[in-house]
């Protein structure tokens, strides 16, 4: 025990800490392979829960869909400027991103930092019809619902770290790990566990 560590965390060393991470943390896989992967998983998904923190503390989230990357790892979303999310990317820039895959359970957390755009050769190029009746035609000749309605806005976040799940077992042994960790105490061995960091994205940044 760390003389003057907090109370917390005094008490995690003395249970061992985090047991399933501690035996599931990927540290052999090379960086970029993991970043391969990572982005693989969120093509994989496309929609995610974007949190934001309201100017009273508390945090929000809503479903959202990534349209596309800038500089290989950093994500553009399309949104509605009318929405308070505008007005909590404001307040304070700092997001979190999380996608599930519900087939594999296989799951990324991503943390960020946000910028709004109004740039709009950008939004000509991710814009999608689909996207048309998620703002409505408000029949002014103006507010369409098309790429040059000014309540379009972009979303950039810029990733500082992840950490996500990669599947790399079938199904069965997943079950047959989860079935023998109850009977033998022993943490199971369900897939990797990755945890990328900001000089991880910045080298994949300057390879883009």
């Amino acid at each position: 025990m760390q003389p003057g560590a907090p109370a917390t965390q005094q008490q995690s060393n003395l249970l061992g800490g985090d047991a399933a991470k501690q035996n599931t943390l990927d540290k052999e896989t090379p960086v970029g392979q993991q970043i391969a992967d990572l982005l693989k998983l969120i093509d994989g998904i496309h929609t995610c829960m974007m949190t934001t923190r309201r100017p009273d503390g508390q945090l929000v989230s809503r479903a959202m869909t990534a349209r596309s990357r800038q500089n290989g790892v950093d994500l553009w979303f399309i949104s509605n400027n009318q929405s308070h999310k505008q007005e909590e990317l404001e307040f304070d820039p700092h997001v979190n991103l999380a996608f599930y895959k519900d087939g594999t359970r296989e799951w990324v957390s991503i943390s960020g930092t946000a910028s709004l755009s109004r740039d709009q050769a950008k939004i000509k190029e991710l814009w999608d019809e689909d996207l048309r009746a998620w703002f409505g035609d408000l029949n002014d000749g103006v507010h369409t619902g098309g790429p040059e309605d000014p309540r379009i806005e972009l979303i950039l976040v810029r990733v500082h770290s992840a950490h996500y799940y990669l599947k790399d077992k079938s199904t069965p042994r997943v079950i047959y790990e989860v079935v023998k960790g109850s009977v033998t105490g022993e943490v199971p061995d369900v897939g990797p566990i990755r945890e990328l960091g900001e000089k991880d994205f910045e080298a994949a940044r300057r390879l883009a």
